[in-house]
């Protein structure tokens, strides 16, 4: 999509912090970050939401939900904790239409969220 942010990155079109990437998905550096570790993690194909998701789909989530596991690990945060976040929809946040995981870590990470 033209007019996706998210897309915008993904076809190096926006110069951003990217810790990752490979031919499914690109993870890179919050620009308002809610923890002293808050990475995106989102799929090369555009998907605006989790509700557009479909059985085709499988593998690249697969993807996007393995690579945050190994980001935390790697980035030492493994054994101590993290957290991962999907917002779907403006009520719950959502303010990027492109599927993307928030991985956040860093600090103690209370419950129930904001």
């Amino acid at each position: 999509m033209s007019d996706c942010l998210f897309c915008k990155i993904v076809n190096g079109d926006l110069d951003t912090e990217i810790v990752y990437e490979n031919e499914d998905l690109v993870a890179f550096r919050d620009i308002n970050p809610q923890a002293p570790t808050h990475l995106l993690i989102i799929p090369r194909l555009h998907i605006s939401t989790l509700n557009d998701l479909n059985p085709k789909h499988d593998r690249v989530l697969g993807s996007v939900v393995r690579c945050a596991g190994e980001l935390a690990k790697s980035l030492g945060y493994g054994e101590e904790g993290y957290r991962t976040v999907f917002n779907c929809n403006e009520a719950a946040g959502q303010t990027v239409f492109h599927l993307h995981l928030h991985l956040l870590a860093g600090r103690h990470l209370a419950w129930p969220p904001g």
